[in-house]
This record gives structure tokens, sequence and C-alpha cells, in this order.
């Protein structure tokens, strides 16, 4: 099914055709990936953006955070929606390998991001 929330044709016009970024895989620092690592981060993104992030979009804009001088209080869908961005490991995905980090080109870290900002960017 074709995603309401970005185009991923666009994406991958973007980064394969436009800015040839398997190109980068030939540098010591990203020989471990692919276009297929590439692509399995971004399908990952897309997958949690429709599941996790895309479904309180509204709910979350009427409903602000608020802070009582102690706590911040969110809706939950938020927390949900956090803990499966960071139990795919994804936090980190831009960062060196020697602290944990995938270590994917910039440009694919931020492409793969942008699946969840477009799905919810109040999250």
């Amino acid at each position: 099914m074709k995603s309401t929330i970005l185009s991923r044709r666009d994406l991958d016009f973007l980064l394969y055709e436009w800015l040839d970024v398997e190109k980068l895989t030939t540098l010591d620092r990203f020989t471990e990936h692919s276009r297929e690592t590439f692509d399995g981060v971004l399908d990952l993104c897309e997958q949690l953006a429709t599941r996790y992030f895309a479904p309180h979009n509204k709910l979350s804009d009427a409903n602000e955070p608020t802070f009582d001088g102690q706590a911040v209080t969110l809706i939950p869908d938020v927390k949900e929606a956090w803990d499966a961005f960071a139990a795919a490991d994804l936090i980190a995905m831009g960062m060196d390998a020697e602290i944990g980090g995938a270590q994917l080109p910039a440009t694919v870290a931020q492409a793969a991001f942008a699946w969840i900002s477009a799905a919810n960017v109040s999250t």
C-alpha cells in the first residue's frame, strides 16, 4: 500500500539517483553498509512512522504537553512511539559504531528520520 506520509519513490530518487549515496559505501567509514542496509533503515522508519507516530498526530496536537512545576505530562502514545523507535536502535543511527551507533551516512539517517518527522513532528 502506498504511504500517505511520504513518497518512498521520491526519497529513493533523491538518495540514489540524485545524491548517489551508494558511492558513500566506498569510503572506509561506511564500508559495512550497502543499499540494502540503507533500504532496511528506510523501511523500518516507514513502518514505525505508520504504526506508532502517525496515528496520534491529531491527538497530540489537541492534547499538548503540560508541566505542573514538577513533571511534564504527555499522552501515552508519545512514550509508546519513542520506546518503539529506541527499541529499534534508531536513536543513534548516524553516530559512530564505537559508541553504539549504526554509523549511517548523515544523509541516509536524516532521510530515515524524515518518516518520523512527517508522520508526527510534535512527537
